[in-house]
């Protein structure tokens, strides 16, 4: 299983992701993901920034030269399926063989985002043809493709149309239960699946226990110690999982990176 982490996207300033990036490569993770999103809602309701995906992913190409990269997900709604592709054919040239293409259709809060640039958003059947048509174009350019998100529908395109799928949330039994359903319809050797979640990672218990309290984690987060964190992705191992993406609450503190690097790892061995 390989394990990756989530960059901050949410911030003005790009040297916080890139710098977070460096430090997940020099602890020895196996990748790095960008958000794909306009923007985001504080908890006081104001817009927070995004830095664009394709173009931040770029920039952490260019800064790091050994971790994989990727999306987590390319909305197949924000760009027609040649501008994607040519987007992501262009960070190819810049990252080589690290390049990991995962596109999705957007979660429930995409909507807003669409809708404020004049984009649409469509019913569920829009979206899927809209995802199937972004897989389809961005495929075959040197680069795995997988789809992003948590419907059978999207399962289904998955299996028949790409390399691998992710799942965002969702407990190990249920992670579980759709790896099983996605190995029958896919049917072929090499199809990843993978698993992400929200993470509250302190130097042991305790610490992590009050950083989650400071963040106001939800309670689906994943929060502890080492130990704790490694026995939670050691749960998604069991169930399927390929790839796990931790995606911290606050993503922007490379110390995460340090922890999961020096300290998880070697427990997941």
């Amino acid at each position: 299983m390989r394990v990756g982490l989530t960059l901050p996207s949410f911030v003005a300033d790009p040297e916080i992701p890139l710098g977070v990036a460096r430090a997940a490569e020099c602890a020895g993770l196996d990748g790095v993901f960008v958000y794909d999103h306009l923007f985001r809602r504080a908890a006081d309701g104001r817009r927070r920034p995004a830095l664009e995906g394709p173009t931040l992913l770029a920039a952490v190409a260019a800064a790091t030269s050994r971790i994989g990269i990727g999306g987590l997900v390319f909305r197949a709604t924000l760009r027609p399926p040649a501008t994607l592709t040519a987007a992501l054919e262009s960070i190819r040239r810049v990252a080589g063989a690290r390049l990991l293409a995962t596109i999705g259709s957007g979660d429930h809060e995409s909507r807003e985002e669409n809708e404020s640039f004049g984009l649409g958003f469509g019913s569920m059947d829009d979206r899927v043809s809209a995802l199937r048509a972004a897989v389809l174009a961005t495929r075959d350019h040197g680069f795995p493709v997988w789809v992003g998100g948590n419907s059978g529908a999207v399962r289904a395109l998955a299996a028949e149309t790409a390399d691998g799928w992710n799942r965002w949330g969702a407990g190990p039994d249920r992670f579980a239960h759709d790896v099983t359903a996605l190995s029958v319809l896919a049917r072929r050797d090499g199809f990843t699946c993978s698993w992400g979640g929200l993470f509250v990672i302190g130097r042991d218990d305790d610490a992590a226990a009050e950083k989650a309290a400071r963040l106001r984690a939800s309670p689906a987060t994943v929060v502890g110690g080492p130990r704790r964190i490694a026995d939670a992705l050691l749960l998604y191992r069991e169930a399927g999982a390929d790839w796990v993406m931790v995606g911290p609450v606050d993503s922007n503190n490379p110390e995460n990176a340090t922890i999961l690097g020096e300290h998880v790892l070697p427990l997941l061995a």
